[in-house]
């Protein structure tokens, strides 16, 4: 971050960071200029769907043929799509890249409405003709496509009606991109001085970092004066959370499901149980979390412990910086399980320009990783030197990245694009190969409890924390759907009594953290986020199975990566090695958790 104003560190321009630090789009596009060009001959074949309509029960030729066009159509524009959203999260108050962002969306709702008679009519082929169809060499490619397609026939609407349901694509997501802007743009959050008495800009970027500072007066004023920023603007976010909430259960009843939560879980063909079977394990095992609890506010020696007093590391001392290289070798160091040809690749691209490394004043928060069938697999970061959990972000993101590029090169366009639900498992596997290798390496007994300490948090932050939003979004979905106004004070009640029943009745909730449903980006992405339960309690099994098995563990987990979608996700990870529709792995994950908490309380 650059110097300037009286000492105040603040984000530099786009424009002011180092080409050598961001990522290189040229394998989506060299150019803007390029992409307009391209955009404008995507729009040119959005008439030929005309040319089918009419047609796909005619024979299975002409479906083939249609499916094609369709595919090919898909595929230019997921690679356009996706060079506007990266050029977009550069710098969200940009004005270029938002106009190809709503250009692009304008001609995507454009190819969905011209495009919205192709499930109608698949529909209207009697079932049995179509089951012979299927078996036929012209239509084999595309035979579990259509298989999942047809699944779906109760929830398929007539073509006029879908036609207005596609209609609706360019202002479906008006509420979560206001969110953004409002978060990432246009609210402002001042400056901290930090512990070493350094003027930090406060950002959705820099909190968490702010929030592992030693001096617990650094910790509660970046919490207090973010969430001031909020107060001041719950109201907008809770209408804007609101809308996203009754759009999904308007979708949802509109085609025909029970709920929300049944219609985001029927994609994958995942039980309602896996969720509920979830949030009883968690429930099930939040003792060992208050307890959690009980033993940080003794380590740090606190009278009383808040949410800001839970990311500070319990061993500060073995804190080290990392560089970019330095992550990237201990990262590659820790892959080393996956053999030569997953580490050397990805090594190539973090040190080459797969990544856009550093925060940037306007950049999009957080991280993630954004790849398509014939690109790169780009990989955003905000990378903070002093904080170790960005190396984890980063093994994290690569694992994204990998799982990407083993499933283009495995699979046809059409089930390379693995689901969400299989994604965190690919991702947070990596961490915890790199919490293996650092284990393996520890020197002392307060080195291991730094790492443990660590992997508490892991697990804390990523299942038991995960699952408190998941049940917030099933609650609050329930409220939608019941007709009951989500507003600011139903959210922030919600939110409290799942609070009070995860941190436990030793833990001060300082009323502000209820505004923190207001701040998940997640949500207006709903039932996402127990996928990322699910995913490190499969991890955490099958990384054991890997670092500890032979070749033939190894083999069954880069068959899962070179899967796509090929197979439904459970199936695909039962194939791994983990069945998640038993109790057991995240019973495990759990378990590991609660021994990890009493190993820490005889080290600290």
């Amino acid at each position: 971050m650059a110097d300037v104003n009286g000492g105040v560190k603040r984000l530099p321009a786009r424009g002011d960071v180092a080409v050598g630090d961001t990522w290189d789009l040229k394998s989506l596009f060299s150019s803007d200029a390029e992409w307009d060009a391209a955009l404008a001959e995507w729009e040119k074949r959005i008439p030929g769907f005309a040319a089918f309509a009419g047609t796909l029960g005619s024979s299975a030729e002409r479906l083939a043929e249609c499916l094609a066009y369709d595919l090919a159509v898909d595929r230019e524009g997921d690679r356009l799509g996706t060079y506007a959203h990266l050029r977009a999260s550069e710098d969200q108050a940009a004005a270029d890249p938002q106009r190809m962002t709503g250009r692009f969306q304008h001609v995507a709702t454009l190819a969905g409405e011209k495009a919205s008679f192709i499930r109608p009519e698949i529909m209207a082929i009697p079932p049995a003709t179509l089951a012979a169809w299927m078996k036929l060499p012209v239509l084999a490619p595309y035979e579990l496509l259509l298989e999942r397609l047809t699944r779906t026939r109760p929830h398929v609407l007539s073509e006029p009606e879908e036609k207005l349901l596609a209609m609706q694509g360019s202002f479906a997501g008006t509420a979560g991109k206001v969110f953004r802007q409002l978060t990432d743009a246009d609210m402002k959050f001042g400056s901290v001085s930090t512990g070493a008495g350094e003027q930090v800009e406060l950002s959705n970027a820099t909190f968490v970092t702010l929030l592992h500072d030693t001096s617990r007066e650094v910790r509660r004023t970046a919490f207090h004066q973010y969430y001031a920023q909020y107060e001041a603007h719950a109201n907008t976010l809770a209408a804007t959370l609101s809308g996203s909430n009754e759009r999904d259960a308007y979708a949802a009843k509109v085609r025909h499901y029970p709920s929300a939560v049944e219609a985001a879980l029927f994609a994958d063909n995942v039980p309602i149980a896996v969720y509920d079977q979830l949030i009883a394990a968690v429930h099930a095992h939040l003792p060992a979390v208050h307890r959690y609890y009980d033993l940080r506010k003794r380590i740090l020696g606190l009278d009383e412990i808040h949410h800001y007093d839970c990311y500070v590391p319990l061993v500060p001392e073995l804190e080290k910086r990392h560089t970019w290289n330095d992550a990237v070798r201990v990262v590659i160091e820790s892959l080393a399980p996956l053999g030569a040809d997953y580490s050397t690749r990805l090594e190539r691209g973090l040190l080459g320009r797969w990544c856009d490394r550093y925060p940037n004043a306007g950049k999009q928060s957080g991280a993630f990783s954004s790849g398509t069938y014939d690109s790169d697999p780009y990989i955003l970061m905000n990378f903070q030197e002093e904080a170790i959990e960005h190396v984890f972000t980063l093994a994290h993101e690569a694992g994204h990245s990998m799982h990407t590029r083993y499933s283009a090169e495995a699979q046809p366009y059409h089930y390379s694009g693995y689901t969400i639900f299989v994604a965190e498992v690919a991702s947070t596997f990596n961490e915890q190969l790199l919490t293996r290798l650092l284990l393996a390496r520890v020197t002392s007994p307060k080195e291991r409890a730094a790492i443990i300490a660590r992997e508490i948090d892991s697990i804390r932050s990523t299942i038991v924390r995960q699952t408190m939003f998941a049940e917030f979004e099933r609650k609050s979905h329930a409220s939608a759907e019941a007709g009951e106004p989500l507003t600011l004070e139903r959210l922030r009640g919600i939110y409290r009594e799942l609070l009070d029943a995860y941190f436990g009745p030793r833990f001060v909730i300082d009323k502000q953290l209820e505004l923190e449903c207001l701040r998940i980006p997640h949500f207006y992405n709903a039932f996402y986020v127990y996928k990322y339960a699910t995913g490190l309690s499969a991890a955490i099994t099958l990384a054991k199975r890997v670092a500890e098995g032979s070749e033939k563990e190894l083999e069954a987990y880069l068959a899962f990566l070179k899967g796509g979608c090929s197979k439904w996700p459970l199936d695909l990870l039962r194939d791994a090695g983990v069945d998640l529709e038993k109790p057991e792995p995240v019973a495990t994950a759990l378990s590991r958790f609660g021994d990890l908490v009493d190993e820490l309380g005889t080290l600290l």
